[in-house]
């Protein structure tokens, strides 16, 4: 897989990170600490023109949720978890979702995962 983002940049409250094969506008919380991210919201503009979105999430978050719906009753009592644009993975931080988005296009299965904005 390749590494090769360079640092990425504020852009208002979008934190935007190049690669070689895309560019990502995160959009995280204010003072949220990058590497601590955990659920977060994205949009991919790849090479070829297109947008993409996607909800990024951990599984350790995933599991907070479903607790808390547990709690409260939503989600038949956190017995399911579900969104629309969602891609959980497992280790937090905007260095390792750019990882994962790099290696889904890099395993052609990018296209698959995420939702497509500009169709």
């Amino acid at each position: 897989m390749s590494h090769s983002t360079q640092p990425g940049r504020w852009d208002g409250p979008w934190y935007r990170v190049r690669t070689e094969h895309f560019e990502a506008a995160f959009l995280p919380n204010s003072g949220e600490d990058l590497e601590s991210v955990d659920n977060i919201d994205v949009f991919v503009d790849l090479k070829d023109g297109s947008r993409w979105s996607a909800t990024i999430i951990t599984l350790g978050q995933v599991e907070a949720i479903m607790a808390r719906w547990a709690e409260s009753g939503e989600a038949l009592g956190g017995r399911y978890f579900w969104c629309s644009d969602g891609l959980i993975v497992r280790d937090p931080g905007i260095s390792n979702m750019i990882q994962v988005l790099t290696g889904l296009i890099e395993s052609d299965e990018f296209t698959q995962i995420l939702h497509r904005l500009d169709v």
